[in-house]
């Protein structure tokens, strides 16, 4: 491992971090977290069957989940400045651990809150080993490849986004009962609430130890990391920076397109189960889930070499686009057609979060921390753009209807792309 310059660019000299062994640690970090993120879209459809929710209560496991970014992403980012990219993705990866083991009491309490609880501190745990992976692989190799990297890094997300659903789905949906919780009321329908949560608890004790494997090994490597450099802030780190236009664009377009994906995600499930979409059964439709992730994943090693020869802004404009006529036609076509076009969208996701991530953060150089923090806080889109968007499906008792809000987030991030076409 050694430190590097690169006098490329406009503002002389650029070091950067030679480290191949950290670019694999970080690849893991990507895979954890985008799992357990993508396992949100398996639990949601299991806790509105065992608590009777409307899809706006239903999508209150994302708003909880997503809220944890604007609570902690600030924090997170001071957090790391102080003890270091190696020791705050142990913190974050402990904190995660404390999430999973939340979700014993919440089954053993079959109480809704618990388990959104539970989820908000599993999250606040993602949050932090997402300020420290971010950054990180930004500075793990030459300034010039850094949209290739990152959009290479968000793959390994998409194998863990991919394969979890699937697998969640055989544990957590692949339920026995011959009664529903609306079937059921009193201490019949605690009891049952109880057991059939388990499936949830399990598979989150899994996670868990395996954290802890993972934050052991980190842990024995906390000092691998040398010459990282972070520059003081005061006040609420990194705010100052949302007066320059290309990040405060770029902020805005992290929160539209959290908030687009994981509105799309959550409702997959219910989607592709109404009788005129493609009428399947509940664990049928959460292995499709893998389907959506899986076109991210697939998206994000193609991306990774096309950023490389095409301008990373007109390419996102482009798949931008693609989300919205893929959305309007699923919603206006039937069966098969309709529910893998709406499937399909997970690849036009593919190299958003990371292009919209470097485009946004160029130049930023030693404020990298604070940019990244910031970013994570306006994840917060995955919070508040779901929960309308089931409010709207509520309100219209239509999901195609209720689509239409991710399609005008996906028209703002078309139009940011257009913008910073050019480099900063």
């Amino acid at each position: 491992m050694a430190i590097a310059t690169d006098t490329a660019g406009t503002q002389g000299q650029a070091e950067y971090i030679d480290a191949p062994q950290l670019q694999l640690f970080v690849m893991g970090l990507f895979f954890i977290f985008g799992g357990i993120t993508s396992l949100n879209d398996v639990i949601i459809p299991k806790l509105k069957e065992l608590f009777t929710l409307n899809y706006t209560q239903a999508m209150l496991v994302q708003f909880c989940f997503f809220t944890a970014y604007a609570v902690i992403g600030i924090p997170g980012a001071r957090l790391i400045k102080r003890i270091g990219y190696m020791r705050g993705a142990v913190a974050g990866l402990v904190t995660m651990m404390a999430g999973c083991l939340l979700f014993i009491p919440a089954s053993q309490n079959a109480t809704y809150a618990l388990f959104l609880l539970a989820l908000f501190v599993l999250a606040s745990g993602v949050v932090i080993v997402q300020v420290v992976a971010n950054p990180l692989i930004s500075l793990l190799g030459k300034p010039e490849t850094v949209h290739s990297r990152l959009t290479f890094a968000q793959a390994f997300n998409s194998v863990g986004t991919t394969v979890f659903p699937y697998f969640g789905s055989i544990l957590i949906l692949g339920s026995l009962a011959t009664v529903t919780a609306d079937q059921l009321s009193g201490v019949e329908l605690d009891a049952y609430r109880t057991a059939e949560s388990q499936a949830i608890v399990h598979g989150y004790l899994g996670i868990a130890a395996a954290l802890a494997v993972v934050a052991g090994v980190v842990w024995l490597f906390r000092n691998a990391l040398k010459g990282e450099k972070h520059e003081a802030s005061s006040g609420l780190a990194g705010l100052d920076l949302l007066k320059r236009k290309r990040f405060g664009f770029g902020a805005l377009c992290i929160f539209l397109y959290v908030g687009a994906e994981v509105s799309i995600g959550s409702l997959i499930v219910n989607y592709l189960m109404q009788s005129h979409v493609m009428g399947l059964e509940e664990q049928a439709a959460g292995k499709l889930i893998a389907y959506y992730w899986g076109g991210a994943m697939v998206g994000r090693f193609i991306g990774s070499a096309v950023l490389r020869v095409v301008s990373p802004g007109k390419v996102l404009a482009a798949v931008a686009i693609g989300a919205i006529l893929l959305l309007a036609f699923s919603t206006h076509t039937t069966g098969a057609v309709s529910g893998y076009s709406l499937l399909a969208i997970g690849l036009m996701n593919a190299i958003m979060f990371p292009t919209i991530f470097t485009l946004a953060c160029e130049k930023l150089g030693p404020r990298a921390a604070d940019g990244s923090g910031i970013i994570n806080v306006a994840i917060f889109g995955g919070a508040v753009i779901p929960l309308l968007t089931g409010m709207i499906a509520d309100a219209t008792g239509s999901l195609a209807l209720a689509f239409i809000l991710p399609a005008a987030c996906y028209a703002v991030i078309a139009g940011f792309g257009w913008y910073a076409r050019r480099p900063a």
